[in-house]
């Protein structure tokens, strides 16, 4: 599946900002949807994903509270509604997708196609 994320910016803190993922494709609705973030010289950070009915939405502790994951699979869309933003959350915003069984769905290495990523400022 092809994914391109949209929908980065700048925004002042406390802001919010909504992150849109949409895949070709006609089996998009078999996978799990994550959303991940990367500074220069560090590991990806994962930041919450979805299942694939939508069911079942996964947050890390720094999103938890904060961002809502939503899908749209007759749209083939995913959405990361990102709200009361900080400094800390600038980053690159990279979209990906994970085939079934998936088993570690917080870890990067799990998925196997991503999107080009999209730029998040978060100014103070």
């Amino acid at each position: 599946v092809q994914l391109q994320a949209s929908g980065g910016g700048l925004v002042q803190a406390g802001d919010s900002l909504r992150l849109t993922c949409v895949a070709s494709g006609r089996t998009f609705s078999r996978y799990a949807i994550g959303w991940f973030r990367q500074d220069p010289g560090k590991e990806r950070e994962f930041v919450a994903a979805i299942s694939w009915s939508g069911h079942d939405t996964y947050y890390s502790a720094s999103s938890l509270g904060r961002f809502t994951v939503s899908r749209d699979n007759a749209k083939n869309t995913v959405h990361l509604q990102m709200n009361t933003l900080k400094p800390e959350d600038t980053s690159v915003y990279y979209c990906a997708a994970s085939a079934p069984p998936y088993s570690s769905i917080r870890d990067y290495k799990e998925y196997d196609d991503w999107g080009q990523g999209t730029l998040v400022t978060v100014s103070s």
